[in-house]
């Protein structure tokens, strides 16, 4: 399935500091929300659901995936 991204609003992160080398996220027009990395603007997007994204979040923010987290579980 392809989702039109060209009218995007994407944001990147506070914590980039004007950098290239970043993600960037848009809250789509369905209630999905995109993320492209800032290099490639026209290459590859991940959609997640509402779900999907607040699930990622969620496990980003509880250290789901810290690299010494990763790391022990493997």
């Amino acid at each position: 399935m392809h989702i039109d991204t060209t009218r995007a609003a994407w944001q990147k992160s506070s914590f980039c500091n004007g950098a290239s080398t970043c993600v960037e996220v848009a809250n789509l027009a369905d209630g999905s929300v995109a993320l492209r990395d800032s290099k490639v603007q026209d290459g590859p997007v991940l959609v997640f659901t509402p779900g999907e994204w607040a699930a990622f979040t969620a496990g980003v923010r509880d250290g789901e995936f810290d690299l010494a987290t990763l790391t022990a579980s493997a």
